[in-house]
């Protein structure tokens, strides 16, 4: 799964600790998130577009053999 996550975070002028914070979990995970490297819950996901400000659609996007 692509994601979007670090550009939208940066057009927010967050870092990755401020992100982990706002939604409730370690810098690791953010960064693991980035890379990706992790698929998160489906409250994560729903914590991360709400705090970034987009949709869903927005941060995730899967590709062709997900």
């Amino acid at each position: 799964m692509k994601n979007n996550i670090k550009i939208f975070r940066v057009m927010k002028g967050l870092s990755q600790e401020q992100l982990a914070k706002e939604v409730n979990v370690s810098r690791q995970t953010i960064n693991a998130l980035e890379a990706a490297k992790y698929v998160p819950s489906t409250v994560l996901a729903l914590k991360l577009a709400q705090v970034l400000e987009k949709q869903i659609e927005d941060l995730f996007e899967l590709e062709e053999g997900d």
